[in-house]
């Protein structure tokens, strides 16, 4: 299976760099890893003590920030290598401030793996959530280094719960320790023999709850606001704007609406722009216009959305009609706003928690949206309820980084 394993992978290797041709952003998949090596023979030197954090992508990276920026205070001496597997984590995040090299990781070989940990010599190393390499992780036990799952998740469908994932069971051996964010993934794991598992939770609210500490002010998004009930739509795809443009099409004139979609292109956001018929205004276009006489503000720009979720009165979150589901649901409940959301929300626990409890509110088409909407508009006293259960379920949840940094440091 290892054999297989490690064929595959320089197979995909092989046909990634022919895509790479035809897809831009597998371009970036690529072209970003053909300098990895020499990057970290330029920044790391052999004296140098490092700690190394892996994420897949942006939302992962996000999720350990609060545990890297524990682990740089705690450790000032050291460096901070952090890498990223997808051009959506690492082209966002390479200019990062809180790691003092961010890198792609290098695809799983063995000779790969090799080179990258000799180089990094990591003194201790971090996955988060479900990143599993098995040579990188090879290497690592190989070197035995302290190796951490944090804010992990283990479901049935993973290859170390089938009769046939053998060799990726094994690989496991490497971690020191599983810090997981539920009692059932404590259980999957212990039931295939791994007794180091610690349910700290997950990481994200930590960081979520930090957002409230910071300044969140937006002085376009106040001006364009005027003190009006707002509606902000976060991380949209093209059939949840399908149904949010037919709601506002018809919302009272009183209700503004602040739509970020997850797509900046322009024909994108062209095409969301003709199915409104209020008034809208884009960022990009923003300048010298009168901001709060505009009913509909279109963010097509990045970076932004979180900072905006502080002028909602109602939240709708997008990705919940495609695979694999909804976006960030954290950000907008720390601010205490109640949430609405696509049905595809099953595999992402803090969704299902929080709609168990009633401060996320799952629809499946134009009629329940409505529905939904026009009674949070409608019924204060319904409003204040939801909005109390999101900012409790916020509360109640963090603490996950001090779980972690009391077993690591």
């Amino acid at each position: 299976m290892l054999f297989l394993y490690n064929l595959v992978i320089y197979i995909a290797g092989f046909f990634l760099k022919i895509i790479a041709l035809f897809s831009p952003k597998i371009t970036l998949f690529v072209e970003g890893r053909k300098n990895v090596f020499y990057i970290l023979q330029e920044k790391i030197k052999p004296e140098d003590k490092t700690i190394w954090f892996h994420s897949a992508s942006l939302g992962e990276y996000e999720q350990g920030l609060p545990v890297i920026e524990k682990i740089k205070e705690k450790y000032p001496s050291h460096k901070i290598v952090v890498t990223f597997f997808s051009p959506s984590g690492y082209e966002v995040r390479k200019n990062n401030t809180v790691a003092d090299v961010t890198v792609y990781l290098p695809l799983d070989t063995k000779s790969n793996a090799k080179k990258f940990i000799k180089l990094v010599h990591p003194e201790k190393a971090f996955f988060i959530k479900y990143e599993f390499w098995m040579n990188y992780l090879k290497e690592l036990e190989n070197h035995t280094t302290p190796t951490y799952l944090i804010s992990g998740i283990f479901r049935d469908s993973q290859m170390f719960f089938k009769w046939y994932g053998g060799f990726y069971r094994k690989a496991l051996n490497a971690f020191t320790y599983f810090f997981v964010q539920n009692e059932s993934s404590k259980q999957k794991i212990e039931a295939i023999g791994f007794k180091n598992v610690i349910v700290s939770g997950d990481t994200r609210f930590d960081r979520v709850n930090a957002i409230l500490e910071r300044d969140n002010k937006l002085d376009f998004i106040k001006n364009f606001k005027n003190n009006q009930t707002t509606i902000v739509i976060g991380s949209s795809w093209p059939k949840d704007e399908a149904l949010i443009a037919e709601y506002i099409n018809q919302a009272p004139d009183h209700v503004k609406f602040i739509i970020a979609p997850h797509n900046i292109k322009p024909d994108q956001i062209a095409e969301l722009k003709s199915q409104i018929t209020k008034s809208v205004v884009l960022f990009s276009e923003k300048e010298n216009k009168d901001l709060a006489s505009y009913q509909v503000f279109i963010i097509d720009t990045i970076g932004l959305l979180t900072k905006i979720y502080s002028y909602g009165t109602i939240a709708y979150v997008g990705g919940g009609f495609g695979n694999p589901g909804i976006h960030n649901i954290l950000e907008p409940a720390t601010f205490g706003i109640p949430i609405v959301i696509g049905p595809n929300y099953s595999n992402f626990a803090e969704a299902v928690s929080l709609t168990a409890l009633g401060g996320c509110i799952p629809i499946s088409n134009a009629e329940e949206l409505k529905e939904i909407l026009d009674r949070l508009l409608n019924d204060k006293s319904f409003l204040k309820e939801k909005s109390e259960i999101c900012s409790l379920f916020i509360q109640n949840h963090k603490g996950a980084t001090n779980t972690i940094m009391e077993i690591v440091s």
